[in-house]
């Protein structure tokens, strides 16, 4: 199989929900002219992500239009999108990530199975998994607090074939908070060390991104299938990720020799 080239949407958090469906198009035509075959948003990039910000209410009419136009963009720029989103399921929102061809039909929802208790106040739980396909290359999407934490999540996808897991998650610096400047640095929290993790224990390519922020604590980043980092985006500076990836190295070795207890 061919090299395949997926981009990393690590641009600014959006000032609005309106600046949000701008950003993406922007982004989506810059990852068409790079030439990537994928590109993904950070967690809830339309229309935001809401714990701890300040994000107008937004209803399914208004998801649904930006949907359509980030849809547009996607046929536009012949590039597929996982695109960081909510949706609105019996009245509240969930965590999800939508799913675009690069012909611009839908391929479907990964809603956020796995809540951060920090969420549980604002954003109702999705359920169900699955993975999806674009061209010859199958993923599959974690969303945020399941990949840290929860490894089960990676490992159902790859065991299901997926080659690439997608991580689009939201991170921005605290108060005292740690500030590194470079991936997986010992002094920092334990999150990037996860996403190694990830993918090695997995032998599939773990692919995360997150905004662009002042001392963002976490950046987006590749790794590859054996656990080492491929390239990651400079902390703190918007911009897409671009890195082709060998297919032939995500063999799911580890995933499938999983015995379950």
């Amino acid at each position: 199989m061919s090299t395949f080239r997926i981009a990393l949407a690590n641009i600014q958090f959006p000032a609005s929900p309106e600046e949000s469906i701008s950003l993406a198009e922007q982004a989506i035509s810059q990852a068409s002219t790079e030439q990537a075959d994928v590109v993904c948003f950070a967690e809830c990039f339309v229309p935001g992500y809401r714990v701890g910000k300040v994000v107008r209410p937004v209803d399914s009419r208004f998801l649904e239009g930006a949907w359509s136009v980030v849809a547009a963009a996607a046929a536009k720029g012949n590039v597929a999108v996982v695109l960081g989103t909510e949706r609105i399921v019996d009245d509240l929102p969930v965590i999800s990530a939508l799913i675009i061809n690069g012909d611009g039909t839908f391929g479907g929802f990964q809603d956020k199975v796995q809540l951060d208790p920090s969420e549980e106040g604002t954003y109702a739980p999705g359920f169900g998994r699955r993975v999806f396909q674009t061209g010859e290359v199958t993923f599959g999407v974690v969303i945020c607090h399941e990949g840290w934490r929860y490894p089960e999540t990676v490992r159902w996808a790859a065991r299901r074939g997926a080659q690439i897991v997608f991580h689009p998650h939201f991170g921005e610096a605290e108060p005292g908070g740690y500030r590194p400047t470079s991936f997986a640095d010992p002094a920092n929290t334990f999150h990037e060390k996860a996403a190694l993790c990830r993918a090695a224990e997995n032998t599939c390519f773990f692919a995360t991104v997150n905004c662009a922020s002042t001392g963002s604590p976490t950046t987006s980043a590749i790794i590859r299938p054996d656990g080492t980092l491929l390239s990651y985006q400079p902390y703190g500076k918007p911009g897409l990720l671009v890195a082709d990836l060998d297919i032939g190295e995500a063999t799911g070795l580890l995933a499938a020799r999983y015995k379950p207890v």
